[in-house]
């Protein structure tokens, strides 16, 4: 079966940005820690997969997509990029494009659901998915023969590793971060309920529907304070599925791409000389992408 790459692309930029010396500027004095430590990751995953199809994915704001409107507090407790990350990010997008790769970034949806609207997209024409990222979040899209590449940590999961490593299978994690809420995002979820409690539940229960259509059940089951965890569940039945509505990515947001979109194009080299000459960057890179041409001409 063909398989589609994509990419998480907003982790690997701020990544860089924390890890790569601040002092790395242009020939006009900008700063391109960012966009340097980028470049070096998308030309290695290049160079080492070889992928025929791949796509990028930015996030374009944090306060203005759609989940904003149905829960203004959602990741109001994350601090705005710095202005010196923030700049950096168009150039990251325009790296791509010289690359020869398809990138998409939206005001109304996140990188998630972009991944996830594509994810979606291409399973239908027959290709399975590598997704590129350590977002937890992302891993509920992964069905049979897809992949959870987590980059940095060298850790590939399947289907069957899901589980495992985050406690319920993919179809259920929008259901378990309901449950739990998630620090990161600022949804609260429902009070008192921590991992191991939804696990369980969601062991006896398909969904949150049937959880909540049965929910004389929970207090029968072989759950601690089982009774308790049925009264919570009852007290913040609208919680819980708010926090759904936020933490399950849309598959299904208006996006004009297809398999033909994704396929990788040659970098254009002389485009990217000039890019790479402007942010002051060594021949390093220059040479990788000239090795990536010859491989894809080849």
């Amino acid at each position: 079966m063909p398989a589609v790459h994509l990419v998480d692309a907003s982790f690997f930029v701020f990544r860089a940005y924390y890890s790569v010396p601040e002092h790395m500027t242009d020939r006009e004095g900008r700063p391109v820690n960012a966009l340097y430590g980028f470049a070096r990751f998308l030309s290695d995953l290049l160079e080492r997969e070889k992928p025929e199809y791949l796509a990028v994915a930015f996030d374009e704001s944090l306060a203005s997509s759609f989940r904003n409107r149905l829960y203004p507090a959602y990741k109001a407790n994350r601090e705005p990029a710095p202005p010196a990350l923030k700049e950096q990010f168009a150039r990251c997008r325009e790296l791509c494009r010289h690359l020869g790769l398809a990138e998409f970034g939206s005001p109304e949806y996140e990188a998630d659901d972009i991944i996830g609207t594509l994810a979606w997209r291409l399973r239908a024409e027959g290709f399975q998915s590598t997704l590129v990222t350590r977002d937890k979040d992302l891993a509920q899209l992964i069905r049979q023969g897809d992949e959870f590449w987590d980059y940095m940590a060298e850790e590939r999961l399947g289907y069957a590793e899901i589980p495992d490593r985050f406690g319920v299978r993919p179809e259920r994690i929008a259901d378990f971060l309901a449950l739990t809420g998630d620090a990161v995002d600022n949804i609260p979820g429902v009070p008192g309920i921590g991992k191991k409690t939804a696990a369980a539940l969601l062991a006896a229960f398909d969904s949150l529907e049937d959880l909540y259509g049965a929910l004389e059940r929970v207090p029968t089951l072989p759950i601690r304070g089982a009774a308790g965890v049925a009264q919570k569940l009852a007290d913040h039945r609208a919680a819980a599925f708010l926090a759904r509505e936020l933490t399950r990515i849309a598959c299904d947001m208006p996006l004009a791409a297809d398999a033909g979109t994704l396929r990788r194009q040659a970098p254009d080299l002389a485009a990217l000389g000039d890019f790479y000459d402007r942010a002051g960057f060594g021949p390093m890179l220059r040479r990788q992408a000239e090795r990536i041409a010859a491989r894809a001409a080849a």
